[in-house]
């Protein structure tokens, strides 16, 4: 008798691949984040609902966010990368869903907190599964497509969204049916990825709060700070509140001038995040807070002309500054994770990028009703040009490049020293590069 052939698992991509799906998981990810933003005037007009209901709305999508990169965020260091992002695309999947069927401000509330879990869930495994699969001669690939990947589908989702506001009565209808599809095919083609984790044996996986740095990164992790508040503040400004800004102050009738405006902002931050890949980590830290600091002013100058042409542009400046600081800092910080650390470092970065991103926000839209639209916009933009010269100030000062402020040198030859690293046995990143999983996905043994 034949022996019985062993039962063979699923066919895993190969690296390259995996590299791409996860790239477009952030795009379809973020597209998400932005895509309710050009709906939310007709939502107040299909429901009768204030500015300050609008920050509200936006502000349970991170409330929900924070609390699963708390809680579940350094999970995929424990359980593999596959699971936990298995489970947070099919979350996804829901909370377009119920966005798809929404009949009210409630159903609206439900939706952005189940979408806020579901991307805190996944943006910490994420951003540690693209640099896990990152090209061995390309250490910065992964942190660039993480930061690339943001920003394009910020803008994306925000573009064409705001493009169907204009052209199609239920907008939502559309967009969030396909969303709802996408999520479903990721979640089926994410499972064929391999896996680049080992589970360890024995305890259970215990889901506490928590925020952790090792030792090792939290120099690099405190020097970022400062430019990531700043960018992801800007980010909170053009989510929570461009369109209404748009309409009510820049007096602009067109229904997909906001969402034009905001792709604006993301389609920079994405040039200014492949422009940081040419640039030492302190160059592009200290230009993209000079872009921030600028513009800031734009905006504001736009805002007291009522402007919408130098509203655009000071967008575009602002943005570029985004970028050029968001891959810078994740650039630092990822050459000194580890495969065992990565996915809790990042998901440190995302608490603070999203407390940036929301709490500025939420608090301009309780001022709002009292202050006035005008006066809000105004008030947001001087903080975030304060935050903006101080992250100008610190990157100065610190160097915002190795762990005693020096910088790290020019990309190409911090990538040929991080992959001489992993070669000679010290730790970090290229540690994971030089570590494939075997040809079924399983993590290899230890020499």
């Amino acid at each position: 008798m034949r022996p019985p052939r062993p039962r063979r698992g699923p066919r895993r991509l190969s690296r390259p691949a995996a590299f791409g799906v996860l790239t477009v998981t952030t795009v379809v990810l973020m597209a998400t984040a932005s895509a309710p933003s050009p709906i939310y005037p007709l939502y107040r007009e299909r429901w009768d609902f204030s500015v300050t209901m609008v920050t509200v709305v936006f502000a349970v999508y991170v409330v929900g966010l924070l609390a699963a990169l708390l809680a579940l965020g350094p999970v995929s260091d424990r359980l593999g990368r596959r699971p936990v992002l298995l489970t947070a695309l099919l979350l996804a999947a829901a909370g377009t869903a119920i966005f798809w069927t929404a009949g009210g401000v409630l159903s609206l509330v439900i939706a952005r907190t189940v979408q806020g879990v579901a991307t805190g869930t996944a943006v910490g495994g994420l951003a540690a599964g693209l640099v896990d699969f990152s090209p061995a001669r390309r250490p910065h690939a992964g942190t660039t497509a993480t930061a690339v990947g943001t920003s394009v589908g910020l803008a994306a989702g925000a573009a064409v969204v705001g493009l169907l506001v204009q052209s199609v009565a239920h907008p939502d209808t559309y967009v969030f049916s396909v969303l709802t599809c996408a999520f479903l095919l990721l979640a089926v083609t994410v499972w064929h990825i391999p896996e680049t984790v080992a589970r360890p044996a024995g305890g259970p996986i215990r889901l506490r709060p928590r925020v952790r740095v090792p030792p090792g990164a939290r120099h690099r992790f405190l020097a970022a700070v400062p430019a990531l508040v700043a960018g992801w503040s800007v980010t909170g400004l053009f989510l929570a509140l461009t369109p209404s800004v748009v309409a009510g102050v820049l007096h602009v009738t067109w229904g997909a001038a906001g969402g034009l405006d905001i792709a604006a902002l993301f389609l920079a931050g994405g040039l200014g995040g492949m422009w940081s890949a040419r640039h030492t980590v302190r160059r592009a830290t200290l230009l993209g807070a000079v872009l921030l600091t600028l513009g800031s002013a734009g905006l504001a100058v736009a805002i007291a002309l009522a402007s919408p042409v130098a509203y655009a542009g000071g967008a575009v400046v602002a943005g570029t500054g985004v970028g050029l600081t968001y891959n810078g800092s994740l650039r630092a910080i990822g050459e000194v994770t580890t495969a065992q650390s990565r996915s809790e470092v990042f998901s440190a970065v995302y608490v603070v990028s999203y407390a940036a991103l929301s709490l500025p926000a939420l608090a301009a839209g309780l001022l709002a009703p009292a202050r006035g639209l005008r006066t809000t916009s105004f008030l947001y933009i001087a903080f975030v040009g304060a935050l903006s010269l101080l992250a100008l100030v610190h990157a100065a000062r610190s160097g915002a490049g190795g762990p005693s402020g020096r910088d790290t040198g020019s990309p190409r030859r911090a990538g040929a020293s991080t992959a001489c690293a992993g070669r000679t046995g010290q730790t970090g990143p290229a540690v994971a590069h030089r570590s494939p999983t075997s040809g079924d996905g399983s993590p290899p043994s230890n020499r």
